[in-house]
């Protein structure tokens, strides 16, 4: 059976900004979505202006591993969507946060931090230097990854440890920043990843399409897992 993704996307800058409309014309989410497809997946789509942002019980009961691309509308995403994301990411469900979703109110509740972060915005080169070349999410990967233009996010970021750093970017004005984390969450695993920002074709680059979809891979749920919670009987031989 396929992976089933749902990439979420606030779709609002591809609507009001003609440098975006020009490298996303129809979303970053359908950007995503297609090499996702390519690559086996079964993949729908959801943006924050659907009813219930496009996650539904029903949607999320359907998904292995939610996408999650967010910028400038971070307060507008309802609080009891959040709660349901986070449940569902507790039972299981994986969770890959791209770029500015660093800031997502899902992101921030996951990791119980500020998330915060020092960032520049000149087009400057990023290196993404693989640290960890043994993790499934730098498989097919050499080195490292370079980036002509990004958008400079600098440390400290403000995050618990990772589980497993996998990737430290590397900017021309001299900053480096953590920028491939793994975590684990309840029985879901997270994974947030830095590059993305809107006004680059950073996600029409092979290389990063191959992170996230390693991503993807290593963030769905193995098997479904059966937890029993509360007050249970004694056991005995």
């Amino acid at each position: 059976m396929s992976i089933r993704v749902l990439v979420w996307n606030e779709f609002r800058h591809e609507k009001n900004k003609p440098a975006v409309q020009a490298i996303y014309p129809d979303g970053i989410h359908q950007v995503i979505a297609k090499f996702l497809r390519e690559a086996g997946f079964d993949v729908k789509t959801a943006t924050l202006d659907e009813p219930e942002h496009g996650l539904t019980e029903a949607a999320l009961s359907e998904t292995d591993v939610l996408i999650w691309w967010g910028h400038t509308a971070h307060n507008e995403v309802d609080d009891a969507i959040v709660e349901r994301v986070q449940e569902r990411v507790l039972r299981g469900m994986g969770l890959i946060v791209l770029h500015s979703g660093h800031v997502s109110k899902i992101f921030r509740r996951l990791m119980g931090t500020t998330c915060n972060l020092k960032w520049r915005d000149i087009g400057e080169k990023e290196r993404l230097w693989i640290v960890n070349p043994s993790h499934p999410i730098a498989a097919g990967l050499g080195e490292f990854i370079e980036i002509p233009q990004a958008e400079m996010y600098g440390e400290h970021f403000d995050i618990p440890e990772p589980d497993s750093l996998v990737m430290v970017s590397w900017f021309e004005g001299g900053e480096v920043f953590r920028s491939a984390c793994c975590y684990h969450r309840g029985m879901g695993k997270v994974f947030y990843f830095r590059p993305g920002h809107e006004t680059y074709p950073i996600y029409h680059q092979v290389e990063i399409q191959q992170v996230i979809t390693n991503g993807v891979r290593w963030a769905a749920p193995r098997q479904p897992v059966t937890v029993t919670f509360g007050n249970v009987p004694e056991m005995r031989t």
